[in-house]
C-alpha cells in the first residue's frame, strides 16, 4: 500500500522558513514519479505550489516563485519543499502527490499558519 506522509508544517512568523518533507513508502520506483506540493487554505480550491520530475525539473507557481525550492531525495524516496519568506497567504494545509502514467497518490497534508 502506497503511503506518502508530510511533516515539517507548523506556526511561523511572516519572513520566516519551514522546510517540508514528504517520505513515500509502498511505492515501485519512486525516482520514476513527478512529485507535486500542493496547497489548499480555508475557503479556497486546492492549487500547485510546485512540481519536480523524475530527471529533476522543476516547476512553480508564480506566488512562490524565487521563495520555495522543491527537491528530492530518490534514495530515501522523499521530496522536500523548503519554503523562505513566508507570507501570511502561505496559510494552508499542504500536501504531497506523486504521480506516473495514470496513477497518482496524495498525502494527508500538513498544516503551515504564517502569523505573527
Amino acid at each position: 500500500q502506497v503511503q506518502l506522509v508530510e511533516s515539517g508544517g507548523g506556526l511561523v512568523q511572516p519572513g520566516g522558513s519551514l522546510r517540508l518533507s514528504c517520505a513515500a513508502s509502498g511505492i515501485t520506483f519512486f525516482s520514476f514519479f513527478t512529485m507535486g506540493w500542493y496547497r489548499q487554505a480555508p475557503g479556497k480550491q486546492r492549487e500547485l505550489v510546485a512540481t519536480i520530475t523524475n530527471e529533476g525539473s522543476s516547476k512553480y507557481a508564480d506566488s512562490v516563485k524565487g521563495r520555495f525550492t522543491v527537491s528530492r531525495d530518490n534514495a530515501k524516496n522523499t521530496v522536500y519543499l523548503q519554503m523562505n519568506s513566508l507570507k501570511p497567504e502561505d496559510t494552508a494545509i499542504y500536501s504531497c502527490n506523486a504521480a506516473r502514467r495514470g496513477r497518482e497518490y496524495w498525502g494527508q497534508g500538513t498544516q503551515v499558519t504564517v502569523s505573527s
